[in-house]
């Protein structure tokens, strides 16, 4: 294995003119924590972007951040975390989930494979908050979108294209991106013993409630059996638990909890986490903890699981009851994480079946190479989207050199 190290764009443009000129495929990678997600890749290449780790500017009262594509999320997050800023849309760490180590992974990573946290219900997800980028495309040649500043509409907004492109369409080597203050207080009201239908519609009626709900999830008891954490203590009372999380300055806070707990007084009473219990669970929830590597499902296949939130709950009891899988739900029931039993196509073909029938799609996250190599990790495509695709593919890496059959199976002659 051939490891391509650069310092700078020059150096990524040098790289893909040389890869592109020897028919060369490249694996993009930064610190290669999520090289396991994807259909496996045949090359011998690897273009490793972690040099690329400077911070270019940050300027708090701006609220923007530039940095290398390279640059440690964890580094970064430390950085304006000291200025009491955050990513809004809350970035999940999937190392726990991929066995990847600790704090594992790069802002360039980050965007590329587009996983945010759930908060993305309400503030949105990391295209929504990448507002410019420098990169480099298929060609070889570098090129700018976006800008510097929150308010930037010309041009094409090619930064929504690149976030979650899973580096197939070009090569990120620095990055701007928006930051926010962190808000001031937070409060998580617990609902305890729904079933994963009625948790489902108590989250649609917090969501659908003027208290400006921030992240709403449900976890069946099953989820709560982890060894230590927050979760734990949460599981105590053994019972499931539905998790409706406010945030703001602490009045608006306090007092939006208690107007949203006798709102939903139907579904039960409501007990209240205040903020760093609140902040640990929703950690372990963004960070799918309960389905972590290191756990007695560690060697189960996990799905990533999108689709209307009223069908979610339906979706997800059926689906566990049928599989002996074990299923999370975040978004309001939008997102469904789901570790089911190990089987030669870890359950793929019932899985989309089901999840095309309600207008959901399903990413297969942790799978072994045997699994990946014999099924699409990434839902299919239909025909008219496919063709799209392969059009916005080709305009950017006319001859795939970059992490050619990440996303899409090559096709054999």
């Amino acid at each position: 294995m051939e490891i391509l190290k650069v310092r700078d764009a020059a150096d990524v443009e040098q790289v893909v003119r040389a890869a592109v000129a020897n028919e060369q495929p490249l694996e993009i990678v930064g610190h290669g924590s999520k090289r396991q997600v994807g259909l496996p890749m045949a090359t011998n290449a690897v273009l490793d972007l972690s040099a690329l780790n400077a911070v270019t500017a940050y300027e708090p009262d701006e609220l923007i951040v530039t940095v290398g594509a390279g640059a440690p999320l964890a580094d970064v997050l430390s950085m304006i975390d000291a200025k009491n800023q955050h990513f809004a849309f809350e970035p999940m760490n999937p190392a726990g989930l991929l066995g990847a180590g600790h704090d594992a992974g790069t802002v360039g990573g980050m965007l590329a494979t587009g996983l945010a946290g759930p908060r993305r219900i309400k503030d949105g997800g990391a295209r929504d908050h990448l507002l410019g980028a420098h990169a480099v495309s298929g060609f070889g040649d570098s090129f700018k979108t976006g800008g510097r500043v929150v308010k930037n509409v010309t041009g094409y907004d090619l930064c929504k294209l690149l976030a979650g492109s899973w580096g197939t369409l070009a090569v990120m080597t620095e990055v701007t991106l928006k930051v926010m203050p962190r808000p001031e207080c937070q409060r998580t009201l617990v609902l305890r013993g729904l079933d994963d239908v009625t948790a489902g519609r108590a989250m649609t009626a917090a969501l659908g409630s003027p208290y400006d709900v921030s992240g709403a999830a449900h976890l069946p008891l099953s989820a709560l059996r982890t060894p230590d954490g927050a979760l734990a203590d949460l599981g105590a009372a053994q019972t499931a638990v539905t998790l409706l999380r406010l945030e703001g300055i602490t009045v608006s806070a306090t007092q939006r909890a208690t107007s949203l707990a006798k709102a939903l007084a139907t579904f039960g009473s409501a007990e209240v986490l205040t903020d760093d219990m609140s902040a640990a669970v929703w950690q372990s929830i963004r960070d799918v903890t309960p389905l972590a590597a290191t756990t007695a499902l560690g060697a189960w296949p996990v799905w990533r699981i999108v689709c209307p939130p009223a069908s979610g709950g339906a979706f997800g009891q059926q689906l566990a009851h049928d599989t002996g899988g074990e299923v999370i739900y975040d978004w309001g029931g939008g997102l469904i994480w789901a570790a089911l039993p190990p089987a030669a196509d870890a359950h793929a073909a019932l899985l989309r079946q089901r999840a095309g029938a309600i207008g959901g799609h399903a990413t297969l996250i942790r799978g072994s190479e045997a699994v990946r190599q014999s099924i699409d990790v990434f839902h299919p495509q239909s025909s008219g989207v496919a063709a799209l695709s392969r059009r916005v593919k080709h305009s950017f890496d006319p001859k795939n050199i970059l992490n050619r059959g990440r996303m899409v199976r090559e096709a054999t002659t």
